[in-house]
């Protein structure tokens, strides 16, 4: 019999990885264990505070050692994800590894830490991974670029309860514009803020930026974090979604907002590009607002329909599986 164990630094927290392995436990039929910092003692830094760093190392691969794994699924490059990669050395334990975030590109903006180092130390971390696991071909190709090897390209989904029927937008004075993410300075939203005269904006999450951009930008409809079929009817509720990070390595929230028929305008790297069909479920290029007006020409309905099939976790589960115990 199986015994999965997927190892993870983000579990508790709202972002892409977390609606990840949470959908993916929604769907699946194998048994699996979940080991997240939010089971040991944690810190967080003042920079990032819904990050929960694990300070328990040795009851980490305590727990580990517990649950006597078959196989493992590295999820993340952090303090439990490195535990989980010391124990599939020592014990020859075969294991998959995801790759979700722009760490080299992160640890840049906040620290100053040289790109080629922290891509040197990621290659190590996945150098003996069966597969690791990619979200988009774009990132696939940055990666290969990188000599990363064993890359598998890893669709995702969305799930059912934040899918509403869509309808035809109606003629408004001003565009309703809907972004949905943690607001962190690096998902570059002022770009989106500064046209709060132009366009009705409003903003789903939270995060270490929000203070200062309601400080900044007062016409904007803050509404915090929202979620299910509350979530749902904001999208649905809106004209056109935008996207403005240029770091991401995919954007859930791009396909949620998808297969509710919304267009979505972005900038043309690697998340919306992998996702977005110019001129069919969307607008990219550098110019954001005029993205947002070109994204009303579409049809809301071809959008949902388009979507709802491409996007499923089942999908995405079968993936993984496939990878992890072939």
């Amino acid at each position: 019999m199986n015994r999965i164990v997927i190892a993870t630094d983000t579990f508790d927290q709202v972002n892409g990885v977390s609606t990840t392995y949470k959908n993916i436990l929604k769907v699946t039929n194998h048994s699996i264990t979940i080991i997240h910092p939010g089971q040991f003692k944690w810190k967080s830094f003042k920079v990032y505070p819904e990050i929960q760093v694990c300070i328990e190392p040795f009851k980490v691969y305590r727990s580990i050692i517990r649950f006597k794994p078959t196989h493992m699924h590295i999820a993340t490059e952090g303090p439990v994800g490195l535990i989980a990669r010391i124990y599939c050395k020592i014990n020859k334990i075969p294991f998959t590894s995801g790759y979700h975030t722009k760490f080299p590109e992160y640890l840049q903006i906040y620290f100053k830490f040289p790109l080629k180092l922290s891509y040197f130390l990621l290659r190590l971390f996945h150098k003996k991974s069966k597969a690791v696991l990619v979200p988009s071909r774009s990132c696939k190709l940055e990666l290969e670029k990188q000599k990363f090897n064993n890359l598998v390209l890893w669709t995702r989904g969305v799930d059912n309860e934040l899918i509403i029927k869509t309808s035809k937008s109606k003629r408004r004075e001003k565009i309703n514009v809907l972004h949905v993410g943690r607001i962190s300075i690096e998902k570059s939203i002022d770009d989106l803020c500064v046209l709060q005269d132009k366009f009705n904006v409003t903003i789903v999450g939270d995060g270490p930026y929000l203070k200062a951009i309601k400080e900044k930008y007062n016409k904007i409809n803050y509404l915090g974090y929202k979620f299910g079929k509350d979530l749902a009817n904001i999208y649905s509720q809106h004209d056109v979604f935008c996207f403005t990070s240029k770091t991401d390595t995919f954007g859930i929230v791009m396909i949620e907002a998808l297969c509710n028929g919304l267009p979505v305008a972005a900038y043309n790297v690697t998340g919306p590009k992998d996702i977005v069909i110019k001129g069919l479920t969307g607008f990219l290029g550098q110019d954001l607002e005029n993205n947002i007006i070109n994204c009303l020409k579409l049809d809301r309905q071809l959008i949902q329909n388009l979507s709802v099939k491409k996007w499923t976790w089942q999908s995405s589960e079968k993936i993984l599986f496939k990878n992890l115990l072939d």
